[in-house]
Formats: C-alpha cells, sequence, structure tokens
C-alpha cells in the first residue's frame, strides 16, 4: 500500500536531507537486509513498491525463521551490548529532527502507541528495511533489528513503562514524548530512547534521541541517524498522508 510522499525535511549530523535522500538510504537498506537473511532482493522498482515487495518476504518467512536465521547476530549483539553497558552509565547519544509539515504532534504519538501495542507488525516492520521483528511479547516489544551501521542484527525488548535508566533530560518545549528503554536478555537496562515532539506553525517538530552504551562505535550512531530518518517519515506519512 503506497502512500503518497510528504516533504519532509531530516537533519542528520547538522545538515539538512531530503525526503528523496532517506529513500535512496532505504532503497539501499533493502539490499542488505535481505544479504543479512539470505534472500534475494526485491526486484529494481519504487521505493514505495519494493517496500512492499520486501515486507512481503519478511512475513513469507516468518518470525521464528528469521529469529533462527539470526540468531548468532542477536547473541553476539547481545554479548557486545551487555558488555557495553557495564564499562559506564554514560550513553553516547544519537539524534536525527524531521520537519513535517501538516498533522499534529499528538496526533503522530497517538497512531505511534496504537500500531505499537496492538502489536501491528505490518506498520511496525514495514517502516524501514531493518526491521525484522517487532511485536508485543509480555507486556513488552521484542525488537530484531539492525541498528544503524552494525554489522549484527540485535534483539532486545522495549520496555515502555520503566524508563527511569534515560539520561537524556525532558526539554519542555516538546510537550509530546515517547520513551522507552532497550532490555538485554538478561534484563539489565542497555539504552533507550527519548522521542519528542511539538507543534509548529506547518506541521510537527520531531526531535528524535536514541541512547547507546557510551563505547558504541561511532559507524553505529551515523547509520542510525538515517535509520531513525526512514522509519519515522514512514510512519509520519502513514499518518498524515493515507
Amino acid at each position: 500500500m503506497a502512500l503518497p510522499e510528504l516533504d519532509i525535511t531530516a537533519t542528520i549530523n547538522g545538515r539538512q536531507v531530503s525526503r528523496a535522500d532517506v529513500l535512496a538510504w532505504e532503497d539501499k537498506r533493502i539490499d542488505a537486509a535481505a544479504k543479512k537473511l539470505g534472500v534475494p532482493a526485491p526486484d529494481p522498482m519504487p521505493v514505495s513498491e519494493r517496500r512492499e515487495e520486501w515486507l512481503q518476504i519478511k512475513r513469507a518467512l516468518g518470525d521464528d525463521e528469521m529469529l533462527r536465521r539470526l540468531e548468532r547476530d542477536a547473541r553476539i549483539a547481545d554479548i557486545v551490548g551487555r558488555a557495553q553497558a557495564s564499562l559506564s552509565r554514560r550513553r553516547r547519544i544519537c539524534v536525527t529532527e524531521l520537519h513535517v509539515p501538516g498533522g499534529t504532534a499528538q496526533e503522530f504519538a497517538d497512531l505511534f502507541t496504537e500500531i505499537t501495542f496492538s502489536s501491528n507488525q505490518d506498520a511496525m516492520e514495514r517502516s524501514c528495511p531493518d526491521h525484522f521483528v517487532l511485536r508485543m511479547a509480555g507486556g513488552r516489544q521484542q525488537v530484531l533489528e539492525t541498528n544503524g551501521g552494525s554489522p549484527f542484527a540485535a534483539l532486545f525488548d522495549i520496555d515502555y513503562d520503566d524508563v527511569s535508566s534515560l539520561v537524556t533530560p525532558i526539554d519542555p518545549q516538546f510537550p509530546v514524548r515517547l520513551d522507552g528503554v532497550a532490555i538485554s536478555s538478561t534484563g539489565r537496562p542497555i539504552g533507550g530512547v527519548r522521542h519528542q515532539f511539538r507543534d509548529t506553525a506547518d506541521g510537527v517538530h520531531a526531535r528524535l534521541l536514541v541512547e547507546f552504551p557510551l563505547p558504541m562505535l561511532q559507524t553505529v550512531i551515523s547509520g542510525h541517524r538515517w535509520h531513525l530518518a526512514c522509519e519515522f517519515s514512514n510512519w509520519f506519512e502513514a499518518a498524515f498522508a493515507g
């Protein structure tokens, strides 16, 4: 289900990036994600169509098979993440900002909350090629994804209830927030998200922020800025361009 594109502007590492640039990144990541799963990538076609084809490939494989194929990656990423988090309580911060025409911050937060807690896997996994499994399990969100420029897919849970381990202060200029804490296999917080939103004269300003363990490689941080731009641009289009 291709949606009209919104003229969303991203700010990545202090540089303004167009929607076309983010879509070009998404197109390349479809190929990388297919290679990661060991399946043929969708044929060349408009990104919106490849996005749907890629979602159907993941659906055909199924959650259990994707978890099996990426088990080794997930095990390594879990060990590395726990080791990194144990070295320091400080975090390395990854930020991307979006300016979105139309809609309101609360409308978007309501949509995101609904698709998250209803475990709408199509909406969650369509938004970024590197989203393999995103579903609610035991009151938390199970996530299997490749974080930015990481060589490994990571498996972790997101706790949306206890966010006390986040270190990023709340900005009162952004009254709408989506907060969550990433939990390792041993139940240890290893990072989290503090996404903040506010209304503007013509739409929404989103400050998307991920807290990684302090030793996280800069290449992962750099890649994840694009990951954030991709997934949230697609979620905003689903919310406001339908």
